[in-house]
């Protein structure tokens, strides 16, 4: 477990004695804080951790993080100060501990906290299918090891050093997300995290407006497997389905590992097929070895999850039995629950987030099921070039799917708009700017052999569409 000594140490490169204190946990949430942990005081855009200093302490906090000077009455030992850290003969807690920038500290006590620890690490990164693949992948290998994943969605600068400092001794994997706004990133977070293996799903079109085009997007997130040691310690496991994913071999010095719907991949699957709401089937096919599979993923597309576990699991050192006791298991589909709305209607809620690929597998699901099929769309955000192309690309689908389309957000126009043009009919296409709107629409007009699919960006806020329908708890 951390504690203080390695804190000064990866700050100071100096280890007093006196600081053999245990950190029970590192935070940066005041909410979130328990006796004895680590709050890091960071400065953010509308509220500045350090105004919940005092605060903290009084929760049981035992060390804050601070860059700057807070109530005058409380302890502080300046890390900045070579001189003042040799001299320090006994700590009084709580605690401040000051620093030049408490982002980069937190940064760097992860980069020290990891090199501590004798365990392989599998980041994950990709436009689509990044969260789900790593909930699975962590499924499969918590059959054999002590594996630690990513809490939710914390893939970036600030989050994945606080998932580092979730890790102890006793952890054999860890399995991390990693996300891309900007160039340069996914190297930082891979100069922290050290991975052995790495996971990329595909290139989409998703941030676009901040990342730029697919091809820079894809550079961006080849960091991964350029950080990766050579072979045969380093894998890159890559999607052989998406050709900027399957070029990034040539950008790597590990061992490449191919996944996909084509024989010409390492492990590859035939013969998919959705079950609906029951999952998936397909046959698996591993050098000369063929299985068939029955798991509990929804959705064609999530055959490409199957697959991306199986791989890390097959080069983890994983049997077949265990790989799919974890595939098994249940609990990696996040995203798309199911419920029924007070009319009887079946609600699919994909409300987390939306792009063109996640939208077009989702309309695919719905084309699955059986009943009379509507499509709740909202904005999808952030597809800067792509955004019109986009749009459109998932009103002609939706039109070859839903017997009714409903769009909400004034993006969504080009959804509707392209739909109508693709032969669904205006009578059965309705568009509205508001989210209240929308609720009053469906709320009257919903039935019960409905099975209506409700996406969109999370900026749109598709989620309060579903809490307005469903059957109340």
């Amino acid at each position: 477990m951390l504690n203080l000594a390695d804190v000064f140490e990866s700050l100071t490169h100096n280890r007093p004695e006196v600081t053999n204190l245990v950190i029970s946990e590192a935070v940066i949430d005041s909410r979130q804080v328990i006796p004895g942990c680590l709050f890091i005081a960071l400065k953010g855009e509308r509220v500045d951790g350090h105004s919940f200093v005092r605060e903290v302490f009084n929760r049981g906090a035992s060390f804050a993080l601070i860059e700057h000077d807070v109530e005058s009455d409380i302890n502080v030992i300046d890390l900045r100060s070579a001189q003042a850290v040799g001299e320090l003969t006994e700590i009084s807690l709580p605690v401040c501990l000051r620093v030049e920038n408490t982002l980069t500290a937190l940064q760097q006590i992860a980069r020290f906290w990891r090199r501590q620890l004798n365990l392989r690490v599998i980041g994950i990164t990709g436009s689509v299918g990044k969260s789900t693949s790593k909930e699975s992948i962590a499924d499969v290998l918590s059959v054999r090891y002590r594996t630690l994943k990513s809490p939710g969605n914390l893939n970036n600068e600030i989050g994945l050093p606080l998932t580092i400092l979730h890790l102890g001794h006793g952890y054999e994997r860890a399995v991390l997300e990693m996300g891309f706004y900007i160039p340069g990133e996914i190297a930082s977070l891979c100069d922290i995290a050290h991975p052995h293996v790495g996971v990329v799903t595909n290139i989409g079109t998703v941030h676009a407006e901040r990342a730029g085009s697919k091809e820079t997007i894809a550079t961006g997130k080849s960091e991964l497997v350029k950080a990766l040691p050579p072979g045969p310690e380093g894998v890159a496991i890559l999607n052989y389905d998406d050709p900027l994913v399957r070029s990034m071999a040539q950008k790597t010095s590990a061992r490449v590992f191919y996944y996909g719907l084509s024989p010409a991949a390492d492990l590859w699957a035939d013969q998919v097929e959705s079950l609906g709401l029951e999952g998936i089937q397909f046959r698996l096919h591993y050098q000369t070895e063929t299985l068939y599979l029955k798991i509990p993923l929804i959705g064609q597309h999530s055959v490409h999850t199957a697959l991306r576990a199986s791989a890390v699991g097959l080069v983890e050192g994983l049997t077949w039995p265990e790989i799919i006791h974890g595939l098994g298991s249940g609990h990696s589909q996040l995203r798309l629950v199911a419920v029924r709305s007070v009319s009887g209607a079946l609600l699919l809620d994909d409300t987390y987030n939306a792009s063109p690929e996640s939208s077009l597998a989702a309309l695919n699901l719905l084309a699955d099921l059986e009943g009379h099929r509507m499509a709740v769309l909202g904005d999808m955000l952030e597809l800067g070039q792509y955004e019109k192309q986009g749009h459109e690309l998932v009103g002609v689908r939706a039109a070859q799917v839903a017997d009714q389309l409903v769009t909400v957000g004034t993006r969504s126009h080009m959804i509707a708009e392209a739909a109508r043009r693709a032969g669904l009919s205006a009578d059965s296409t309705h568009e509205f700017n508001d989210i209240d709107s929308a609720i009053d629409f469906l709320k009257t007009n919903l039935k019960s052999n409905d099975v209506v699919l409700v996406k969109g960006s999370r900026g749109i806020h598709m989620d309060r569409i579903v809490a307005a329908l469903e059957v109340p708890e």
